[in-house]
């Protein structure tokens, strides 16, 4: 890795690139919205998640006449993707105390209204439970391929930043609106995500230093290590069609890593250099970080994330924290998120949350 990594700078310049592809920056709001009775899924109905239904709960016999549920709009820039869709869920207290709070990220083609078991589990629990829908997801998509589209047009028009970086934008903004709450402790925010989401989780936590906690899940990994020794391939296929896009516009017969390099650098500049795992991991430190993924992950290799591993495990030494950083790799799990990442990371957000 060579010299130290000046990691104020490091979060200026990634700042910087967020704001180069901005609609146009507009003051905090909020809107009062109302559940959503039909959530946008943008691939096949997802079956029943044993994962996030085996959250550990607390045992309350009425836990549903109990929950506060809160459905809001935050606007976080112009335009029509500038308005966030937020799903909060608590248990009614008339205490005055402050409360942590958790932010949860879905995975792609997902939505906020998936990670109602996580909210509830939590919420149960004494935390304010937080979910948005990122980048044309959920009540931000019109259709199945919003999605796709949005990554093909950001490769194509290079204006947006839909894969990653547009809703780390819009995590920024969560942020202080949620430091702002009367019953949130603004000391006590965490965040967490699946797969994308636990990409996004990653990112806002390395930007971010209100995110107290972080924890990503099935989501870190070494994008230039993918480039350099061909493992790029599973990764890809999660978004294939930006790719074939590219491909055909760069004249390839095939998609091969100057592609999946000049795509990355396109729709979300630095990710597989100066923004990539082995630097903006160890920037996290010395706040508390979990990294969970899967021991046979072909999206979130685990040879990748070695170099990123060993500077976490010096930045949290060189700051005295290391009891505060912690990789896990679940052997004989590939790329999905299983009971025990659900428990690991619940207990990690009690040992480090709760007072």
């Amino acid at each position: 890795m060579g010299e130290a990594i000046d990691f104020q700078k490091l979060r200026s310049d990634f700042l910087q690139v967020l704001r180069s592809r901005r609609t146009g920056e507009v003051p905090l709001s909020v809107e009062l919205g109302k559940p959503v009775t039909s959530p946008l899924y943008q691939d096949t109905p997802p079956a029943f998640s044993e994962a996030m239904e085996s959250c550990p709960k607390a045992n309350i016999d009425n836990i549903d006449d109990l929950l506060k549920e809160e459905n809001l709009y935050l606007t976080t820039e112009k335009g029509e993707q500038g308005c966030l869709p937020v799903l909060i869920l608590s248990l009614k207290e008339k205490s005055d105390q402050r409360r942590p709070a958790v932010v949860f990220l879905h995975s792609t083609h997902k939505c906020k209204e998936w990670l109602r078991p996580l909210l509830k589990a939590y919420a149960s629990r004494g935390y304010i439970a937080v979910a948005i829908d990122s980048r044309y997801h959920g009540e931000r998509a019109s259709s199945s391929t919003t999605y796709r589209e949005a990554l093909v047009s950001a490769w194509k028009n290079g204006e947006t930043m839909p894969f990653i970086y547009d809703t780390v934008w819009d995590l920024i903004k969560l942020a202080d609106y949620l430091t702002e709450r009367e019953d949130i402790d603004p000391s006590r925010i965490g965040i967490t995500g699946e797969s994308l989401g636990g990409m996004h989780a990653w990112f806002a936590g390395f930007l971010d230093t209100r995110y107290a906690v972080v924890v990503p899940i099935i989501g870190v990994q070494g994008f230039r290590w993918a480039i350099d020794n061909d493992k790029w391939q599973g990764r890809v296929e999660s978004i294939k069609r930006v790719f074939v896009a590219a491909r055909l516009d760069l004249g390839k017969d095939a998609i091969d890593k100057e592609v999946v390099e000049k795509v990355w650098d396109r729709i979300a500049p630095g990710l597989a250099s100066q923004f990539d795992s082995p630097y903006s991991i160890p920037a996290i430190a010395s706040r508390p970080l979990l990294i969970i993924n899967g021991a046979e992950d072909p999206r979130c290799p685990l040879e990748g994330i070695k170099i990123s591993d060993s500077e976490a495990r010096k930045a949290y030494g060189d700051s005295n924290s290391l009891d505060n950083y912690k990789l896990t790799a679940q052997p004989e799990i590939g790329h999905q998120m299983s009971p025990s990442m659900v428990k690991e990371a619940s207990d990690w957000f009690d040992r480090f949350l709760k007072p």
